[in-house]
């Protein structure tokens, strides 16, 4: 492993002109999750405000969608003042990255001083904290990969697998083979934690993964796309598009061939935005505009039909058990979707518990549940009992006392994350007892 020397005063340079992502000639020589560089950084909420807790950047080696190595970075970090003694669970935390452009990486968008506003993952810092402050070590993946490839299938679980091996072998985590972990993304991070669920057993056996939960994880791209063209969400469609492209040859040459010359800048503009200034500059955009035959025509040709079948996770069911929760009046995910993703699980053979929120929308819902998410998360860490594998419909994922009392805690905790406190481990570390 190669130590970089600490980044420099100023502004930290875009990956793409950034020294450390520049994978070591012999990187592909090295096994999956191999960290092949490390560095230490320093987080900040919106660029803006330090964080006090240590972080670093791990370059490390995993794969593409066809198997064939390539390098990709996670950022590690522990809670403020923790003890190198004390026995840990890892975290592994799926960013909602939903773009192609490098600002809009985990990597790039939680470092101070980074140019990144309108990137998700500056929006989910407080959840990260939150992670942090039970004590939990956590690992937060650009599950992009370097090509910024959303919404392609199963590249997200092996770079997010692959990043847990990373932060196992890391010394400065005091992590090892024993370790149990759990995987947890909203959104478009829901979809790679559905990935990586899916994959895990295949790519990682030998990961001791004790439970996964997936917030509004997509269920089908390709509904979703279908659904938002012509919407005021339509630039998700449109980046979607921009990144499908670049992992997918046979889809790039249909477009080539059906596509106006306009849309090639259409959708070179929307890989250099970020994700949330793509909705005031596409919204309403129709594809068939830019298109020399109907849409519905395009969607016939074989080259898409395989990519829409590809992008639908679901097949494959995964060995730990999970957590779905989904807002049922969701404006950018379907509850029909995740109905059904649900199903398609559970026909596999997975242990599914399912929680349909009636009262929230889509961002709301990842801070609404986040108590749930970590109570459920520590209870598969502490080796508790398994609730049902059943689906429950609820007014509010914040309602009963032990969530009432977590946003408490969470509510006092985001204020730490605004004023740059430590945060610390409130919580005791794990106990060393045996693990489901």
């Amino acid at each position: 492993m190669l130590l970089a020397p600490e980044s420099r005063p100023g502004r930290p340079p875009r990956p793409e002109h950034d020294e450390f992502y520049r994978p070591p000639v012999d990187f592909a020589d090295h096994p999956p999750g191999a960290v092949l560089r490390a560095r230490t950084v320093e987080l900040a909420l919106f660029g803006l405000v330090r964080q006090r807790f240590p972080a670093w950047q791990l370059l490390y080696r995993t794969c593409d969608l066809h198997g064939l190595p390539e390098v990709a970075v996670t950022t590690v970090a522990l809670p403020a003042g923790a003890d190198p003694a004390a026995r840990r669970p890892l975290l592994s935390f799926q960013c909602a990255i939903d773009g192609v452009g490098s600002n809009c990486f985990p990597s790039y968008a939680l470092r101070h001083r980074a140019r990144a506003l309108g990137a998700v993952p500056q929006l989910e810092l407080p959840v990260i904290a939150e992670a942090l402050a039970r004590g939990w070590a956590v690992s937060i993946p650009d599950h992009g990969g370097m090509g910024g490839h959303f919404g392609v299938a199963r590249e997200p679980g092996y770079r997010a697998l692959d990043a847990v091996r990373a932060a196992l072998g890391f010394a400065p985590l005091a992590l090892d083979s024993t370790t149990p972990i759990g995987l947890w993304g909203y959104s478009g991070g829901g979809l790679a934690t559905a990935w990586a669920a899916e994959t895990a057993a295949d790519h990682a056996p030998e990961l001791r993964i004790v439970g996964a939960v997936a917030g509004s994880p997509v269920g089908d791209p390709g509904a979703a796309f279908l659904r938002l063209d012509g919407s005021w969400l339509a630039g998700f469609s449109t980046v979607c598009v921009a990144a499908l492209r670049r992992a997918y040859p046979n889809l790039n040459r249909l477009l080539h061939r059906h596509a106006r010359p306009e849309f090639q800048l259409r959708l070179a503009e929307a890989s250099a935005r970020t994700t949330l200034s793509l909705i005031p500059r596409f919204a309403g955009e129709r594809l068939d505009a830019h298109l020399d035959t109907p849409f519905p025509d395009l969607l016939r040709e074989p080259e898409m039909r395989h990519v829409l079948d590809d992008i639908r996770p679901g097949r494959h069911a995964p060995a730990m058990p999970l957590l779905i929760i989904q807002g049922v009046h969701d404006e950018l995910i379907a509850v029909a979707d995740i109905d059904r993703h649900v199903a398609r699980y559970r026909a596999a053979g997975a242990h599914v518990r399912y929680l349909r929120d009636r009262l929230s929308l889509h961002l709301p819902l990842l801070y609404l549940g986040t108590p749930v998410t970590m109570n459920w998360l520590a209870d598969r860490f502490d080796g508790r009992d398994l609730p049902p594998g059943r689906t429950e419909t609820v007014w509010s994922l914040a309602a009963g006392r032990r969530e009432a009392l977590g946003h408490l805690r969470f509510l006092a905790l985001i204020g730490r994350v605004l004023r740059g406190r430590p945060i610390t481990a409130a919580a005791p570390p794990l106990r060393s007892r045996p693990h489901p």
